[in-house]
């Protein structure tokens, strides 16, 4: 009681739990308003008055007097360049002489604020002002004080450049195998910097690797771990020495630091990875001398005295390639062990280890289950998350039941990022046990129905999306749960997206009238971006299910004189569609509940458009720029359109050096797509070949480097191929007139039958001109190369007027070899449902072929087979997932001529090598041969 200022009185009440709460609350309040009140005392500095100060540096006697004035000093200096302002050179250079004359005081603490002003405005200032203080840190640097030569050598690491680093590298170089501990680990610290600071310095500092090696026989534990890391950056381009210097040192056990032992393991660990991935063999199977020895050394240091290296030797036996599930023990038993720590770091270290062995070998973590279990309940709930998530990837599928039960008093206690991770691993558990969909659909669904953010939401709704799709039986389930959280759901986005879905899916259920109920309530409760959703999920139940056309029509009429403008449009145009479909269309008699092939209401409502309404405004515009285009008496249809490619060439981007727009600004808009074909159809000469089939890409015949910098697109057409060559002139005394490229080369299906030349090409600036080739179409296309000739009148001018001045001459100007290949003829071009697309060619005109691939990893191989057939990747299929199995590439495409062509490439990674199964389907079967021989 006499804390709280006052004495016990009889009649007091006694001192209880409750009135020590109440005082220490109210003295809460008492110094609340000091602590908001604080200011800094470095608040209210101008840089004016902090030079002046500054002027205490040249007072020889006021530097060794009051030593401490000076430190003062220097912090407000320091102060003020931290907040942004910045000193002129000649503020600079008065202040780095004051510097100098503090050298003259034989305070330490006034020697350290002095290196540490060095070191800290050093980055900020011109190396000519910084250079006046080094003949005073050298001095200090062959001091007889420790603190003063480990010091002033971290600050000239920041300042000398490589011609001051000669010679002062014999300093240095003492100091490394210096007998204290604290000036050579600073002299090996500041060699790393010397080593990363340019090309030069690192040379000189690679004559130092006596000087490590001996620094690393030292019996100071940190100087033994700096000599290491500077030996391996020395050696980190040398595999074989890098080999070396593990070998000996994992042998010999001369390592007494603790963090020496684990940069070793970690060199260790990458030495195997990469052998591992040269020879795609395992690291623990004895196929190499390095790989024993490797994992011998990582298995020893498992019992280290340290904390600290024993888990960065489970972590790297557990990360190890290739091995196999009895080789990890040793590592999940040191890990299990950790889960049991008193430390929270410890047990959050081993559970996330734990956790990434668990995606790849679940099997080698189930013994660590019961463990994990008792961490569900671990007040870290980054730790209690870890676990939940490793148990739903290793347990078993009787144990489902037992961990829902537990997860469920889990998820009040976490927030919506913890949420997030154990809603992903639910989604994979079910993936592994589908019998368990419906307990882990109603886990998920219980979730989604509790508070949340949007994330969290949107993941939820992700996840069962994504299951009633891997998994056919959640079809129904999965919808149901959907549509009881759009009830109470205050996402529109969400709204929209579930609105969407139920329409696709819910017409092909058991029961799809089910479904209107939860579907006209949006049309009454909602927002209007909702009620348009849900306007057009009923026009698609009315036109899938003619049963319920009567019902769903008399409900749409309610909404035709909704407030909102886009309802009313959808609600007027489902109506009239359905109603003329019920009158042309008798149902009554059939026994399936499915429209025929001719009703208007299917086919208006359901049928997608064959292409994006981007990507038609896209082919209306290339349409309108070709010459004649709206003059024809052609109609106009999907099918006389041109094809537009998924993938276009890009504006040309602004240069680098320019000033990057302001953020928001009109000029920070993206550009918009440009038609490579435009340059085409400005040329008369070339109107006669008729509407571009598609572009190449820009391919580079020379170096960036080079005086005339050349590129070649190739524009293909019905009959013929026209090859623009784009030459950039950057020879400031030439200017380049009747520029033209000579083509020589045997082909079978391509001739060449005329060319454009491209009149002058002033210094700076890019001309074109053009080579046509006539195309064989009675013969089937191959790859074609030609070796390219540039052929031009030079013009000798003056680079500073641009006027003729000397003589012309004609010259060449020989470029790189150019390739045609098939699949410059076709088009990238997605379709939206492969399946049903693939499905719709059929397999009259399919060609089956098989390869063997000189790639090393699947990842490559899967890239290039991308590139050799020159089509676009569909439903996410050019990344892949999962290396260690079989890969299926979905490409789909255009042919020249209008030839729908679809390929599916599966891509295996055998001992051997990478093996490429092809087949290939289009409406020609010509054309799936050539196709398919784009790999060959």
């Amino acid at each position: 009681r006499k804390l709280f200022g006052g004495n016990m009185n009889n009649d007091e009440q006694p001192l209880t739990t409750q009135s020590i709460m109440r005082e220490l609350q109210g003295l809460k309040e008492k110094f609340k308003g000091d602590d908001e009140m604080y200011e800094s005392p470095y608040a209210d500095l101008e840089k004016a008055t902090v030079l002046q100060e500054a002027r205490i540096f040249h007072d020889a006697k006021a530097v060794k007097e009051s030593p401490r004035s000076c430190c003062t000093t220097i912090t407000k200096l320091l102060y003020i360049v931290a907040q942004g302002e910045s000193l002129t050179s000649a503020e600079l250079l008065d202040v780095f002489f004051g510097v100098t004359k503090l050298f003259q005081s034989n305070d330490a603490s006034l020697r350290r604020m002095v290196y540490l002003f060095i070191k800290e405005v050093a980055e900020s200032c011109d190396r000519g002002d910084v250079i006046i203080v080094t003949q005073s840190l050298t001095k200090d640097m062959n001091s007889d004080t420790d603190l003063y030569r480990a010091n002033s050598i971290r600050v000239l690491a920041r300042i000398v450049d490589a011609g001051m680093l000669g010679a002062i590298e014999r300093y240095v170089k003492q100091a490394i195998v210096a007998s204290v501990p604290l000036v050579s680990s600073s002299a090996l610290v500041s060699a790393s910097h010397f080593f990363e600071s340019s090309p030069e310095s690192a040379n000189i500092v690679r004559r130092w690797l006596n000087e490590a090696q001996t620094a690393l026989q030292s019996s100071s534990e940190m100087v033994q771990y700096h000599a290491l890391t500077l030996l391996y950056q020395l050696k980190q381009h040398d595999r074989l020495g890098v080999q070396k210097l593990v070998t000996q040192l994992s042998k010999a056990g001369s390592l007494r630091s603790p963090l020496a032992v684990i940069s070793l393991i970690r060199y260790t660990s990458k030495l195997m990875h990469d052998e591992a991935r040269e020879t795609a063999g395992g690291v623990a199977d004895g196929s190499s001398e390095l790989a024993r020895a490797g994992y011998s050394f990582l298995e020893g240091s498992l019992r280290h005295r340290s904390e600290l290296v024993i888990y960065e030797a489970a972590r790297a036996i557990c990360k190890l390639p290739g091995v196999e599930p009895q080789d990890l023990a040793p590592g999940i038993t040191v890990l299990q062990l950790f889960l049991s720590s008193p430390r929270p770091t410890v047990r959050y270290a081993a559970i996330k280890t734990l956790s990434e062995v668990a995606v790849v070998a679940p099997m080698a973590v189930v013994k660590v289950n019961d463990d994990m279990e008792m961490l569900i309940s671990d007040p870290n709930r980054s730790i209690a998350t870890l676990a939940i998530t490793t148990l739903l990837k290793t347990g078993s599928e009787q144990a489902v039941d037992r961990l829902m039960k537990q997860i469920s008093n889990f998820m009040s206690d976490i927030g919506d990022e913890f949420k997030i991770i154990v809603v992903d691993s639910i989604k994979a558990l079910c993936i592994k046990y589908p019998a368990k969909q419906r307990v882990l659909i109603g886990f998920l669904s219980n979730i989604l129905r509790e508070e949340g953010g949007y994330d969290l939401k949107k993941t939820i709704v992700d996840s069962i999306v994504f299951l009633m799709d891997a998994i056919p039986e959640t079809k129904e389930n999965g919808l149901l749960q959907l549509c009881e959280f759009i009830e109470d759901s205050d996402f529109t986005a969400l709204s929209t997206i579930i609105l969407h879905l139920i329409g696709n899916l819910g017409p092909e259920t058991s029961a799809p009238a089910r479904y209107i109920r939860f579907i006209y309530n949006r049309v009454i409760l909602e927002n209007a971006q909702v009620r348009a959703a849900a306007v057009t999920a009923l026009a698609k139940f009315g036109a899938r299910v003619p049963s319920l056309r009567v019902s769903i029509l008399s409900l749409l009429q309610r909404s035709l004189q909704d407030e909102d403008d886009e309802v009313r449009d959808r609600s007027n145009i489902a109506v009239d569609v359905l109603s003329k479909a019920i009158a042309e269309n008798d149902y009554a008699d059939t026994e399936e509940d499915v429209p025929t092939l001719t009703d208007s209401a299917a086919f208006l409502l359901l049928e997608p458009l064959p292409m994006s309404f981007d990507m038609l405004q896209r082919s209306l515009d290339k349409y309108t720029s070709a010459p004649g285009a709206l003059d024809s008496p052609e109609p106009i249809n999907f099918s006389t359109l041109p094809i537009v490619e998924d993938i276009i060439e890009e504006a040309p981007k602004p240069d680098s050096s320019a000033q990057a727009p302001i953020l928001g600004s009109q000029a920070a808009a993206a550009p918009a797509a440009v038609d490579p074909a435009a340059d085409i159809y400005a040329m008369p000469e070339l109107a006669h070949l008729g509407r571009v089939f598609r572009s190449s890409a820009a391919v580079e015949l020379t170096e960036t480097e080079t005086e005339y910098v050349i590129k070649c697109v190739k524009h293909v057409f019905e009959a013929h191929v026209v090859l623009q060559f784009k030459v950039l002139n950057t020879v400031d005394t030439q200017r380049l007139d009747n520029v033209t490229m000579a083509l020589e080369g045997e082909s079978d299906t391509l001739t060449v039958t005329g060319e454009v030349p491209c009149e002058s090409i002033k210094y700076g600036d890019t001309g074109s001109c053009y080579t046509v080739l006539d195309r064989d179409t009675s013969v089937g296309i191959g790859p074609s190369a030609f070796s390219c000739e540039l052929h031009f009148q030079a013009v000798g001018v003056d680079p500073n007027t641009g006027e003729e001045e000397g003589d012309s001459y004609e010259e060449e100007y020989a470029v790189e070899d150019l390739e045609i290949s098939t699949s410059d003829f076709i088009a990238k071009v997605n379709v939206g449902d492969f399946r049903r697309s693939w499905e719709q060619l059929g397999n009259t005109c399919e060609v089956l072929q098989k390869f063997a691939l000189s790639f090393r990893s699947v990842e490559d191989a899967a890239e290039n087979v991308i590139k050799y057939f020159g089509m676009a990747a569909c439903d996410g299929t050019a990344t892949v997932k999962n290396p260690a199995k079989p890969h299926m590439l979905h490409l789909s495409g255009v042919f020249v001529g209008g030839k729908a062509v679809m390929v599916r490439a599966q891509v295996t990674k055998t001992p051997e090598g990478v093996v490429l199964k092809v087949a290939v389907r289009s409406e020609d079967e010509e054309v799936s041969k050539q196709v398919a021989e784009c790999v060959a």
